[in-house]
């Protein structure tokens, strides 16, 4: 009896891994796979993979691996929207260790959503959809609050307030302010009673998330809360908005600039210098890998920058500092914050 060996499959064409942070509610990385569905669905002639950082399968390094192994280009493309721990060290560190496991595919990897004119876009849109359900919409009597997740890491909430300073410029309302859900400061109660304070009759929450999750959740009750406490302002809370148009756009312009080889700034050699100072000071992630984390770098060293949109000069390039390695983006004040769902 003649046995028939099966040959491995030959690696082909490019396959694009999108990277989503995970959560405890399935909800939150259900809504990730419809994205990525929809996303199919607009693209059918590439090959679009999704994997997690924590919390759902598939695991990002194992995604890696098989994506690698079955291809002769990866192109890994975070759905995050502010870079912190996840961003600048535990997908820098995982695309390493696939180059270094599978040394005939080519690996390139795509900033993060970042602060941009199209995020700008969508928080505009729902900020004028809250005020039309307002009794009074008046921006002058009407204080807006930009609230996400916070991080240990200046550079993610950096990049909140310049949206939040993006707002109050190119919009009427005279009070625009930024608030966390965690880690950081000031939460929403302190800046709602502010505003009360300073005379705003009505305040709109605009929640800076991409999708679902424990934290939303907590975000809707609280503001629940927030109208028992002052029975005289009205509020008016917008949803997260991870379905908007402009995020397909965006990954569809990461993927772009990756295939094109355009150079992005913001993490050069895949934010390696930042691990480096991390690994020096003894930050490690407690995820475990199996990979080493040799820096056989691509020819990318960062890619992306943004070249669709204007960023009407305000993009500042922080120093990355230790700022605690990178814990994780949970419900606890411990953790780091990066705009996915937990």
């Amino acid at each position: 009896m003649n046995i028939m060996m099966q040959a491995a499959p030959v690696p082909t064409g490019d396959t694009i891994l999108v990277v989503g942070h995970g959560s405890r509610e399935d909800s939150g990385n259900q809504e990730i796979r419809d994205f990525v569905a929809q996303w199919r669905a607009l693209r059918p002639d590439w090959r679009i993979e999704l994997c997690f950082i924590e919390f759902a399968p598939p695991e990002l390094n194992a995604a890696l691996l098989a994506a690698a192994r079955s291809s002769r280009r990866v192109l890994v493309v975070p759905l995050i929207l502010n870079a912190a721990g996840h961003v600048k060290m535990e997908i820098p560190e995982a695309v390493e260790g696939a180059r270094a496991a599978c040394p005939q595919a080519e690996i390139l990897l795509a900033p993060h959503l970042t602060a941009c004119d199209p995020i700008l876009a969508i928080l505009k849109r729902r900020l004028r959809k809250a005020m039309g359900a307002l009794d009074m919409p008046d921006p002058t009597t009407t204080g807006v609050v930009v609230l996400g997740r916070g991080s240990s890491d200046r550079g993610a909430n950096g990049e909140m307030a310049k949206m939040a300073r993006w707002l109050l410029e190119e919009g009427d309302h005279e009070l625009v302010d930024l608030a966390f859900t965690g880690i950081t400061w000031p939460r929403l109660e302190k800046v709602v009673q502010r505003h009360v304070l300073l005379g705003m009759r009505q305040i709109v929450v605009l929640p800076y998330y991409l999708y679902t999750g424990t934290l939303m959740q907590r975000i809707h009750r609280q503001v629940e809360h927030l109208r028992g406490q002052y029975p005289q302002v009205r509020f008016a809370c917008s949803e997260h908005f991870g379905f908007e148009k402009e995020i397909f756009a965006l990954m569809d312009q990461r993927v772009e600039d990756l295939r094109e080889g355009v150079p992005d700034s913001r993490l050069p050699c895949d934010g390696c210098s930042y691990r480096e100072i991390a690994h020096d000071l003894g930050h490690g992630h407690s995820h475990a890998h199996t990979h080493g984390h040799g820096h056989a770098h691509g020819p990318e060293h960062g890619h992306g920058h943004e070249h669709h949109h204007h960023e009407h000069g305000h993009e500042h390039h922080h120093p990355h500092g230790h700022e605690h390695a990178h814990g994780h983006d949970h419900d606890h004040d411990h953790a780091k914050a990066e705009g996915q769902p937990v």
